[in-house]
C-alpha cells in the first residue's frame, strides 16, 4: 500500500512538474502557472487590505475628508497593485522585455474587445483625479439621484433614497450631464409652483407664502425667501416660492412640509387654488339628453368608520391646543396601535423605544407572578406611559396589560425626542403627570410588601420607581 501511494505521488508530481510550454528563457509547467497565479491573488489581497489601511486609518489623521482619502487610496494601492505584479513576474523568471512584441500584438486584439473596460478605466481614473465627483457627494444622473458610495476603477456606486445601490459605469458617468449638488456647498434653491384664484389680493399671497417660509427650519434666512409673480394663467394667477437650503438632500421633504403648510394656511385665509376650467359649447343638446336613474347598490352594510388618530388625539389634555400642522407631524411620527382585552403590550423587564398614549380603552401596569397578575395602576384615554424607560434607558419594571380591547398611539424614541424638543412645555407637563403618580404608587406599598416585594430591595418596582421619579424630578 505505501508503495502504491509513492507511485500515484510521484506520478503526480510528474505531471506538475511536466513542462508544457517556453516563454523566453523559462519553462512554463502547470507548478509554475499555479505558483504564479497565487502570488498575483496574493499581491491584490495585500493592494486591497492596503487601500482599506489607508482610508480608515491613515489618511483620516491628516484630516482628508472622504472623498479625498477614496481618490488618494484608490490611486496609491492601485499603482501598488501593478508594481506587485511586475515584481512577481520578474520573480518567475518572466523577462518582459522579450514579452513587449507579443504583448503589442495582443494588446491591438484585446483593445477592440475590450474598449469598453478600457473606457471605464480611463473614465474612473480621471474622476478620482479631477474629483469632480467625489465619495459622499449628492448627485443626480438623469433619473438616478443619491450619494455617492464608491468611486473605483471602473463604476461608481451610488446610493438611492430607497436603499438600493446603483452601479454607474464610469464612461456613462463621464459622458451625461452630472447634477452634483454638493459640488462647492451643499445648498440649494427649491421651487414650489402655486396657483391662486383671480380675483386673490398677490400681496396677501405674499405675505402667506413668505411667513410660510419662514416658519420651516430648513428654509436660510439668507438668501431670503422669495415670491415670484409668474404669469397669468389660463385659470389662475401662477407664483412660485423660491427658498434656499442647506439640506439640499431633503428637499422632497421640505417641499412636502411647505405644500402642508401652504395648503393650511391658505385655507385659513380663504384664498382658493382652483382647477382648470373650460367652457364646453354643445350643439343639438337636446338630442344628447340622458335619462339618468339612481343605480340600485346591493351588499353588507358598510361598518362605522374608526374615529382619525387627529380627532382621537385631540382628546388629549397634552394636544388640545396644537393645530393641523404640530398634529400632522405627531401623526406622521406615531402610529395606532389596537390591543383586545388581556392581550399583554410587553413584559416586566423588557426593553421599550417608545412612548404611549391610551386614546380608547384601559392599561394597567401590573405584577406577574406564577401566571397571575396583580394591578398597580391604571391608565385610562389621555394618560400615558412608557416614558420614564424611555428617558433612562432602561426597561420597564411592570408587564403592561390591557383590561378590555384598547387603542394605544405609539410615539418611537425620535418622535419622541423631536416632541420634546418642539414643546417644552410638554415636557413639564409629562413630569408634572409622574409625579402624581408618586402618590397612587404609595397605595399600592402594603400590597406589593404582601407580595414579597421589600421596600429596602431597589429592584423591587415601588423603589424602582420611586427612586427614578425622584432622579427625573431633581434634573
Amino acid at each position: 500500500m505505501p508503495s502504491q501511494v509513492i507511485e500515484l505521488w510521484s506520478l503526480f508530481i510528474g505531471i506538475v512538474d511536466a513542462p508544457l510550454f517556453r516563454l523566453g528563457r523559462e519553462t512554463i509547467s502547470l507548478r509554475w502557472l499555479l505558483q504564479v497565479v497565487l502570488l498575483l491573488i496574493l499581491v491584490a489581497i495585500l493592494a486591497r487590505f492596503f487601500k482599506g489601511v489607508l482610508k480608515n486609518q491613515l489618511l483620516p489623521r491628516l484630516g482628508l475628508d472622504l472623498g479625498n482619502r477614496e481618490a488618494i487610496s484608490t490611486v496609491i494601492s492601485g499603482a501598488g497593485g501593478a508594481l506587485g505584479y511586475i515584481i512577481v513576474l520578474q520573480a518567475v523568471g518572466i523577462n518582459l522585455d522579450s514579452l513587449a512584441v507579443i504583448i503589442g500584438g495582443l494588446g491591438v486584439g484585446i483593445g477592440f474587445g475590450l474598449q469598453d473596460v478600457t473606457r471605464n478605466l480611463i473614465s474612473g481614473l480621471t474622476l478620482l483625479i479631477e474629483r469632480k465627483v467625489r465619495v459622499g457627494d449628492f448627485v443626480e444622473i438623469g433619473n438616478i439621484s443619491g450619494y455617492v458610495q464608491e468611486v473605483s476603477m471602473r463604476a461608481t456606486v451610488i446610493q438611492t433614497f430607497n436603499g438600493s445601490n446603483v452601479v454607474v459605469p464610469n464612461t456613462y458617468l463621464a459622458d451625461s450631464p452630472v447634477l452634483n449638488w454638493y459640488y462647492e456647498t451643499h445648498r440649494g434653491r427649491i421651487d414650489i409652483p402655486i396657483g391662486v384664484a383671480y380675483g386673490t389680493d398677490p400681496v396677501l399671497v405674499t405675505e402667506v407664502l413668505l411667513n410660510i417660509a419662514y416658519s420651516e427650519s430648513d428654509v436660510l434666512r439668507e438668501p431670503a425667501p422669495r415670491v415670484i409673480f409668474r404669469e397669468f394663467g389660463d385659470s389662475a394667477l401662477n407664483f412660485e416660492l423660491w427658498v434656499w437650503t442647506d439640506a439640499i438632500e431633503r428637499r422632497v421633504f421640505i417641499k412636502s412640509s411647505l405644500n402642508f403648510k401652504i395648503d393650511y394656511y391658505f385655507r385659513q385665509h380663504n384664498i382658493s387654488i382652483p382647477f382648470p376650467q373650460r367652457d364646453i359649447w354643445i350643439r343639438n343638446a337636446p338630442a344628447l339628453s340622458l335619462v339618468s336613474e339612481p343605480a340600485e347598490t346591493v351588499g353588507m352594510p358598510l361598518a362605522p368608520a374608526t374615529p382619525s388618530l387627529r380627532s382621537l388625539l385631540r382628546q388629549v389634555s397634552y394636544f388640545q391646543c396644537m393645530n393641523d400642522l404640530q398634529l400632522r407631524f405627531l401623526i406622521e411620527s406615531g402610529y395606532r396601535k389596537h390591543l383586545r382585552a388581556g392581550e399583554i403590550l410587553f413584559r416586566a423587564q423588557e426593553p421599550i423605544n417608545s412612548f404611549y398614549i391610551v386614546l380608547q380603552g384601559q392599561m394597567a401596569a401590573v405584577y406577574e407572578e406564577e401566571g397571575e397578575f396583580k394591578p398597580i395602576m391604571m391608565f385610562n384615554p389621555g394618560e400615558h406611559f412608557g416614558e420614564l424607560p424611555l428617558m433612562l434607558g432602561v426597561a420597564c419594571p411592570t408587564t403592561m396589560m390591557a383590561m378590555m380591547d384598547t387603542v394605544l398611539f405609539v410615539l418611537p424614541r425620535e418622535g419622541f425626542e423631536q416632541l420634546l424638543k418642539e414643546h417644552p412645555a410638554l415636557a413639564d407637563d409629562i413630569a408634572v403627570a409622574i409625579a402624581r403618580r408618586q402618590d397612587v404608587l404609595a397605595q399600592h406599598q402594603q400590597e406589593l410588601q404582601q407580595l414579597s416585594r421589600q421596600e429596602s430591595d431597589p429592584s423591587r418596582p415601588m423603589n424602582w420607581i420611586r427612586d427614578r421619579l425622584q432622579k427625573l424630578l431633581n434634573w
